[in-house]
């Protein structure tokens, strides 16, 4: 037999080599993709924990905030609310205020910005507008604040609320709060006997926020919920006669008060009779046909006289103090004549 050829010989050396190589590299390869699977195995699993880990403490803080929620009650046919304690811890109501039913309201028209009660027919010490310029306009005011202390007076189960926001740019002060003063100017509660730590008259307040006149009756309900723990059952509302149609046909209806519990008392002011023409007439074309084409004030028209009836940038603490009322305060439909459906407070009465 012939000798391998040395050229055959070195061939076959070299594929032996290669086929060696090449089974290292398969295996080296084999070896990495199971290093790197087993990487990323443990990626996925870090991850799988850390999302465990987050949906514990999510069910945890969720059960947390569940039991910690403010609670909800029926008493004595009124939905009551207790806020969180940190709220509560800061507040102490006296017992009396606890049981109060009725709800007074008061709407503001305007600023006066006196001390005395001999200021309050000067116009000076008024921000007015330039069409509530005479026409005994100042009486009429006048006569609301008094015809609501009056009322809060006799029933021992109401609640006065002076309603109205700082609407004027040349006023420091809200509409509320300079009826009030003007009430104790005046000295509208004179059986009340001021103690350390009391308001002058418990069953007087404020409502500060109301840019017109249905949120003069929302705001002043949710700001007897503030008060009281409670929502009214009963809801009287001193204004404008002009303007009763307006507050019983569609704000009432807005927020489905129920008719028979809701009263209006229009007082008329002391104008003569081309003065109460004109005044009705704006009325209706400002106030009454507006509401009937945008029944919760929110778009255009109504919604551009809110703005300009806030130059600093005011925002009630509704949504937090009476939270059943959210839905209704939040309530602004792409058709401005939809009426809001959701729960309210006050269905028990009907």
């Amino acid at each position: 037999m012939l000798p391998t050829p040395v050229s055959s010989s070195v061939e076959s050396t070299r594929r032996g080599v290669f086929l060696y190589d090449r089974r290292r590299s398969r295996s080296s390869d084999y070896r990495a993709g199971l290093r790197s699977l087993r990487g990323r195995s443990r990626f996925t699993n870090l991850c799988v924990l850390l999302l465990a880990t987050f949906g514990c403490l999510s069910f945890i803080y969720n059960l947390a905030f569940i039991f910690s929620a403010p609670t909800y009650q029926l008493s004595d046919g009124l939905i009551s609310y207790a806020p969180p304690s940190s709220i509560l811890a800061t507040i102490e109501r006296d017992e009396t205020l606890q049981n109060l039913s009725h709800l007074i309201i008061v709407p503001g028209h305007a600023i006066w910005s006196g001390f005395k009660p001999e200021q309050a027919l000067d116009e000076d010490f008024w921000t007015l507008e330039q069409y509530q310029r005479g026409g005994g306009r100042l009486s009429a005011f006048i006569d609301h604040v008094r015809h609501g202390a009056s009322l809060a007076m006799e029933d021992v189960n109401s609640l006065l609320v002076f309603s109205g926001g700082q609407t004027r740019l040349q006023s420091t002060t809200t509409e509320a709060e300079s009826y009030m003063r003007l009430a104790l100017s005046m000295d509208l509660f004179p059986t009340h006997i001021p103690t350390s730590g009391r308001p002058p008259f418990p069953r007087a307040t404020t409502e500060t926020f109301a840019l017109d006149s249905f949120q003069n009756l929302l705001f002043s309900v949710a700001r007897f919920h503030e008060v009281t723990g409670r929502y009214p059952s009963q809801i009287t509302v001193v204004g404008y006669e002009m303007k009763q149609q307006r507050f019983e046909e569609l704000h009432r209806a807005a927020i489905r008060f129920p008719i028979t519990l809701f009263h209006y008392i229009g007082l008329q002011p002391p104008a003569t009779g081309d003065e109460i023409t004109t005044a009705r007439e704006g009325e209706f074309r400002n106030g009454y046909q507006p509401y009937t084409l945008d029944v919760y004030g929110c778009h255009d028209f109504l919604l551009s006289k809110r703005r300009g009836r806030n130059p600093f940038i005011r925002f009630h603490s509704y949504h937090a103090s009476a939270p059943e009322l959210r839905g209704l305060l939040e309530w602004c439909p792409d058709d401005p004549k939809e009426i809001y459906r959701g729960p309210l407070p006050w269905d028990v009465f009907e």
